[in-house]
Parts: structure tokens; sequence; C-alpha cells
């Protein structure tokens, strides 16, 4: 067998076969030159690092910390409120702010509540308050947080001589509302404020947001839309400690607000709030020493235009410009307010009363549309009036006659709408409850829709209410549950149960007077491009009156109502005759007496007060104007309601009565 030597040549590559990497010199040169540049470029970036930390360190962390860029909120100014010739109600003023930006305080815990307690010493904003508010912006710490807008001078001297005690905190121009008639229909322009994380959640989609001042009532709140316009923003670089490094530089414009003409009369407005402090003079000089409060409600009867509205006691809306806490007690602390009377409280819209004999014509037109009573009906106006076992006075004791309906309207008897009163009681069950339905057709157990708020309902008890408030149904077996002959008698004269508000009893005068149709009460008049000269408005939006309702009364029978009050006013006989009969313009009206039990500050038994009122129009051949007045615990309604509410037509006018005098009731 041949022996045979091994090959020493390649074999043929095998195409199935990747050949393997072989390192050649030349690839070899080449990741050397890579390497050797890699090297380099690494050496360079360490060099210029090093560079930068170690060589340049200080002077790049002092240049950074110079160049903190800052977003700062520009205010916008909100509209100008007007009265119905253009006079300025609320306008702006210029005021410092207090900022703090969270960013900028101590870090160290007790550094920070350290500075904070300093600064409460300074603002008189509680630390509890301040950490409040800092928290609410937790999630935005680069946005400086409000504590406290409209500081006086001495406190921005101090701060700005102490700004090194006081890292986080600076002082902002703004703009704040200013009241050129201080307290002056405080009620009805309301006041604005910071918005609470409640509203914030509710109008988050309108583009509010947080730190964002707004109105939080009356018109301020209703109208808030138009006035508050929209903020501009800027730029602002500051050092590390917060303080400024550069001029502000302005990035979008702020737009200020539109402005609110109101269909409020400042005259009228001004004449109504001085008669309500004469009323209860007046009432304090007849003996009624409780009298402490009341309200007027002045309409335009064709279209429900107020006129004027007024509350008492009352407030400077400019409080919660300041924030002064011993100045908002009175608004903001119950024990405080029970106290002062609750000046806060709009008692035209949201405080309801009996309305005594101002009821009566609401009685005597649901008797008449009912066909209980003709316009000319003769009942007996007695001393008393007796029923089931109960007995019912008349105001005047000295009385026993039979009288027609105006008459019993001019002199207020009690027992003729007594009788009227019975006579519903006695009608069938399948007739309902008429007077009630008539009163809820004119207007009374619900609200008026007037565009400022809050408002009450007020309310017109039936057997229905009375049954389910005292606990039922079932109401059989339960005498108090029950409507008895009493309570329909009460109800006829405006006593018992019911209850409505001054702006209610207003809109029912005002239907009165104009023949029948029940108008939508509303303040304001038309939105305008803010302007220099408000004798040349532009507006941009007018509001018009609601279409009044027709309530359906019969004409003859608002003859007769209208009658028996102008009698009220100019017939010996009539209740508020001593005041209105020598004032040269016609005036119709009506006074009330109403009994409602009160407990009086400083006393734990309630004891029953007479509510003074007063309600009517004028001129009688074409009302223009309705005045409704209640003076608080005021005794008679021709003793203190009747003279408060003389003063606003004497205003409105222009004209003075020669002689005053009263009757009662």
């Amino acid at each position: 067998m041949d022996k045979r030597t091994p090959s020493r040549r390649f074999l043929p590559p095998d195409p199935r076969v990747e050949e393997p990497y072989r390192l050649t010199p030349q690839l070899a040169l080449r990741v050397a030159v890579l390497g050797f540049l890699a090297l380099a470029v690494f050496a360079v970036l360490f060099l210029r690092l090093w560079a930068l930390q170690v060589l340049s360190g200080d002077k790049y962390l002092a240049k950074a910390n110079d160049n903190r860029v800052r977003t700062l909120p520009i205010d916008a100014q909100r509209g100008l409120i007007l009265d119905r010739d253009g006079r300025v109600l609320v306008k702006n003023t210029l005021g410092t702010s207090i900022e703090v930006w969270p960013a900028d305080l101590p870090r160290n815990t007790r550094a920070r509540l350290a500075e904070l307690e300093h600064l409460s010493t300074v603002t008189g904003v509680g630390v509890k308050e301040m950490q409040r508010r800092i928290r609410e912006h937790a999630g935005d710490p680069l946005t400086p947080v409000v504590i406290r807008r409209g500081i006086h001078d001495d406190q921005i001297s101090y701060l700005t001589e102490h700004e090194l005690e006081f890292p986080g905190v600076q002082l902002a121009s703004s703009y704040l509302r200013k009241y050129p008639h201080q307290s002056l229909a405080a009620h009805l322009l309301g006041y604005v404020g910071e918005i609470t994380e409640r509203q914030l959640k509710a109008t988050r989609s309108q583009g509010y947001k947080l730190g964002d001042v707004i109105g939080q009532a009356g018109i301020e709140a209703s109208y808030d839309k138009y006035l508050r316009g929209r903020d501009g923003s800027a730029q602002l670089t500051v050092d590390s400690r917060g303080r400024p490094t550069s001029q502000i530089e302005p990035k979008i414009m702020p737009q200020a607000g539109n402005t609110i003409r109101l269909t409020l009369d400042l005259g009228v407005q001004r004449a109504a709030e001085q008669a309500l402090r004469y009323g209860i003079r007046v009432a304090h000089d007849n003996q009624q020493w409780a009298a402490d409060g009341g309200a007027i409600v002045a309409l335009d009867p064709r279209d429900g235009a107020v006129l004027a509205m007024a509350s008492y006691p009352t407030y400077q809306p400019s409080v919660y410009v300041s924030r002064d806490p011993s100045k908002l007690a009175p608004l903001e602390n119950r024990q405080v307010a029970a106290r002062d009377n609750y000046p806060g409280l709009n008692r035209a819209l949201d405080v309801s009363y009996p309305p005594g004999s101002t009821w009566k014509p609401v009685t005597a037109l649901a008797a008449m549309q009912e066909h209980v009573i003709s316009p000319y009906t003769s009942l007996l106006c007695s001393p008393t009036f007796n029923v089931a076992g109960q007995t019912f006075d008349n105001w005047d004791p000295n009385v026993d006659s039979f009288i027609d309906l105006p008459t019993a309207i001019a002199e207020s008897c009690d027992t003729y709408f007594y009788q009227v009163g019975y006579d519903f009681y006695g009608l069938p069950a399948s007739r309902g409850h008429p007077l009630q339905q008539w009163a809820s057709r004119f207007g009374f157990g619900d609200q008026t829709g007037i565009d400022v708020g809050p408002e009450t309902n007020g309310l017109v008890p039936t057997p229905e209410w009375r049954c389910t408030h005292y606990g039922g149904p079932p109401c059989r077996g339960y005498i108090d549950r029950i409507w008895k002959p009493g309570y329909s008698v009460q109800l006829a004269i405006g006593q018992g149960d019911l209850t409505v508000t001054p702006i209610q009893m207003a809109r029912f005068y005002s239907m009165v007077a104009n023949g029948g149709q029940l108008v939508t009460p509303h303040v304001a008049e038309d939105v305008e491009q803010p302007t220099n000269d408000p004798r040349a408005p532009q507006i941009l939006r007018r509001f018009a009156a609601q279409a009044p309702t027709q309530t359906g009364v019969d004409p003859a029978a608002l003859r007769t109502v209208q009658e028996g009050l102008f009698e009220a006013t100019h017939s010996p006989i009539g209740t508020s005759s001593g005041v209105f009969g020598a004032f040269p313009v016609p005036i119709a009206g009506k006074t009330g007496t109403a009994e409602k039990v009160v407990t009086l500050p400083g006393y734990s038994t309630p004891l029953k007060f007479n509510q003074s009122w007063w309600c009517g129009y004028g001129p009688t051949d074409h009302p223009t104007i309705t005045v409704c007045a209640v003076i608080e615990n005021g005794g008679h309604g021709g003793t203190a309601a009747a003279p408060a509410a003389l003063k606003v037509f004497e205003a409105y006018f222009h004209k003075q009565a020669t002689t005053t005098s009263h009757i009662s009731d």
C-alpha cells in the first residue's frame, strides 16, 4: 500500500462556509489610529470639564444664580360700575400687595416658620392662613402667593427697609377696588376676593386660575365675566435670593374689564339709605327702642328696573380689600355678626318678614277673582271677630260700622279681612286653596328672578305645608297639624306663618300700579367698552328687561284696590294720609304692622315686636316708581315706614311734603 504525504496547500474555499476573520497589518493600523483619536477626544472633554468645574466653577455658579427668569402676572383692571346716569359707583386704584415666592423661602422648617411669624406681625395675616395659601400653590412653587393686598405706607416702608430679613417676600403693584361713596349700595354692588378652591373647581374651564380675584357677591359676582378682564404677563430675572437683576419686560399686555351700567339712581339710592336711618330714629322717638334694621326697595313698575335697594345695617366693601381682621369680624364671625345685627345681610332680598296689612290688597284681589266678595261688598268693621272659640282683635277698637272694600283697605280694617279669610276657609275642598294660589301667581313663595343674590323664597303656608312641616303626613289626629279656621283668618291680614321679602312686595305693588303685569326686577342695564367719558358709551351688550307676566287679574278688581290705596294716603281715615296727603305728587299705598317673635341680642326669651311696613307707588295716574319700606321692630307702619318711604319719593320727584303726621297701623 502506497504511503501519501499530506498536502501543504490550502484546500479550495467552500462557498457554504464564511471565511474566518483575519487581522491584517493594514487593519491593525486603522484600529490604532481610531483609538488614538478617541483617546484625544476624551482627553479634550476631560480637560474642558475640569476647567469649567475647577478653574471657573465659582464664576458660572454666580452667573446661573443671576439668571433665574420668572414669569410675573400683570393684573388687569376690573371694569367700572356706573349708575344709570354714568356716575361711578365702583372704580380701581393702584395699590401695593405682599407676595411670597414659595421656592425662595428658607428650606429649613424652623427658619421658614420664623420668617412667616415675623411677616405675620407686619401684615396682620395669621401664620396658619399664610401656610394654607402656600399649600394651595404647592403644585406651582414658581408662582407668587398673595398674602395681603392694599397694604399701608408704614408696612411698605418696614418691608423695604428690612428686605434682607424676608427672603422670598416681595412687594408688587396691583389694582384694588375703590368705592367713592363708601358704604352706599354695598349689598347690591358686592365685593371681590381671591377665588376659593370650590369656586376654582366650578370655573376652571372658564379660564379661572388659582390666585385670581373674582366677584364674591352682588353685581361683582353676577357680572364677573364682564368685569374681570384678562391678566397679562411679564418676565423678570432674579438672583438666588429672589432679588431683581433686570428690568421687568412685558410679554402679554393685560386687557381691562368692561364697564357695567346699572339701573340704579345714585340720588334715590342715597335717599333710601338715609331714609332707613331716619325711619329707625323716628321709631326710637316713639319708644320703639328695639328698632335696629330694615330695607327699602324702589322699582320702576313699568319694567322692573331697580332704582334703589337699601339694607341696614350695612358695611364698607373696602374692608374686603384690606382684609383687616377686626373690620371683617362682623361679616365673617357669627358671634360678632349677631352682636352687630348682621350687617352683611341684604334684607331687601335675603330676609323675609310677615307683611301685615300690606298683604290686604293680595287678599282683596284673590277674593274678587274667586267671587268671595264683590268690589263693594259691605261687611262689618267691628272691634273683634270671633270664630271657632277664638277672638281676633281689630287694630282700632273704636270702629263698629259696615264698610265696603276700598274703605276697608284705606282704614286697614282687620275684622273686614278676617271675615274674608273665614269665607276662603269655608270654600269647598274642590276649590283648592285659592288665596294661596293667587298669592303664588303674584310671585310670593318664590324668588323674583332678580339678577343679584342670594334671594330667599319666603313662605305662603298651605294645609299641605303645615302637615309636612309639623311631622306629617298623615295629619289626622294631631290638632297642631290641621289647617284650622284661624290660619285662614290670620293669612288674610298677612300674619301667621306667612313671610315675604321687601323685593317681593315691591314687585306686587308694581303689578297693581301697572295694571296687572308682573315684572322681573333687574339691576344691570348694559355692558360697555371701557372709556374715559361714560357719557358717550360704546354699548357691547344691552340687558333688556324680561317681558312681564300677565297675572290675569280683572281690571275692575285692580281699580277697586287702586282706589283703596289712594284713599289710604289721601282720605281722612287713611292710615298714611297724614304722611302723603300734603305731598304735591299723588301717591297711593298701604301701611302694615306685622307682629313677629324676635330674640334680641342679650335676651334669652323671645319677644313679640311689630315690623313697620309701607308699600306704594306714584304718580297715581301714570306710576313711574314703586317704593316698599320695612323697619324692623319699628312699631306701626304709619309711624316709621311711611315717613321713610316719603323721603324716597321726595328725592325721586325733587319735591318736598309740606307737613307730615301719622294715624297708625
